[in-house]
């Protein structure tokens, strides 16, 4: 489901016509405070190019978009002494993609005191054949 892009919130915010907490910006990129932070300093990173998801977003500003969020990492880790930087990013209404413009949410993260554990999973073994088999499923489709 495509989103006009007037009626995108992040395009409105890249064009000024609604307000953010802006930290960054180039001519690619955009970064501001998400207003409903998960820890202290949760910042997002968008395209100004309008663009839904993984899947449409042009290469290169996907590579500005990942560019500037190393850029804000390092910044959160700095200012904020985070021991750590959840990089999230939702593509699609199947993985709870909210907003439809691409973004990536940099959460700044001390784990052993921000007790979030959504962000935690226990690793397990697979079973090899079924990863194996998936796993060329995909190659295929490439």
């Amino acid at each position: 489901m495509a989103t006009d892009t007037q009626d995108c919130i992040f395009c409105q915010i890249v064009a000024g016509k609604v307000p953010c907490f802006k930290i960054y910006e180039d001519e690619r990129t955009l970064a501001f405070a998400d207003i409903n932070p998960v820890t202290e300093g949760h910042t997002l990173v968008i395209p100004k190019a309008h663009a839904e998801n993984l899947l449409d977003i042009t290469p290169g500003d996907l590579a500005a978009v990942h560019q500037t969020a190393q850029k804000i990492a390092r910044a959160q880790l700095a200012c904020l002494k985070a021991t750590g930087v959840t990089v999230v990013q939702l593509s699609g209404e199947g993985a709870n993609q909210v907003v439809m413009h691409y973004h990536v949410h940099l959460i700044p993260r001390d784990r052993t005191k921000d007790g979030l554990d959504k962000f935690e999973w226990e690793s397990k073994p697979g079973n090899m054949r079924s990863i194996e088999r998936i796993a060329g499923k995909i190659k295929d489709a490439l």
